[in-house]
């Protein structure tokens, strides 16, 4: 590929430079735990959570100001975590239908993140090895979400 071409002094980036890839990422709706939910994931995962309130986007005298509006985490390894207080008159149930599945084949990277996210929640699967060969465990955090993690072993 050829140097970006430059014009005074600026860099121009092709339309097939700066595509950003689709991603699929869960949003997940709480009750007024938001910030303590994104803080959670932000120690569990790294990266940087953004946080913003319904008092930032004009609701400054409600009482759910302080609530988030949107929040979202995004770590170095590539992970989009969204999430936000369930609006005032909306139905909340946690859990029903959302489960967030991590996968992969860093073992040590996928069991940390086991390790902590059942911590404090309740396994319903044990990680252990699966009949596909892969181990697997299926658990639900301290904030009432599903967590399934996948760790691949190596194909021979």
């Amino acid at each position: 590929m050829s140097a970006p071409a430059s014009l005074l002094g600026l860099t121009l980036v092709t339309a097939k430079e700066n595509l950003v890839a689709s991603r699929l990422n869960p949003y997940i709706s709480f009750t007024g735990n938001t910030r303590q939910a994104m803080e959670f994931y932000e120690r569990v995962f790294g990266g940087t959570a953004t946080l913003n309130t319904f008092g930032e986007f004009g609701a400054q005298d409600s009482p759910d100001a302080d609530n988030i509006m949107h929040g979202m985490l995004e770590t170095d390894s590539g992970f989009t975590l969204m999430g936000a207080d369930t609006p005032p008159g909306m139905e909340h149930n946690p859990g029903d239908n959302i489960a967030v599945s991590l996968s992969g084949d860093d073992d040590a990277e996928l069991r940390g993140y086991w390790e902590q996210l059942s911590d404090g929640g309740t396994v319903s699967v044990p990680l252990e090895k699966q009949m596909w060969g892969d181990e697997f465990g299926a658990c639900v955090d301290q904030f009432g979400i599903t967590w399934m993690v996948n760790i691949g072993q190596p194909q021979t």
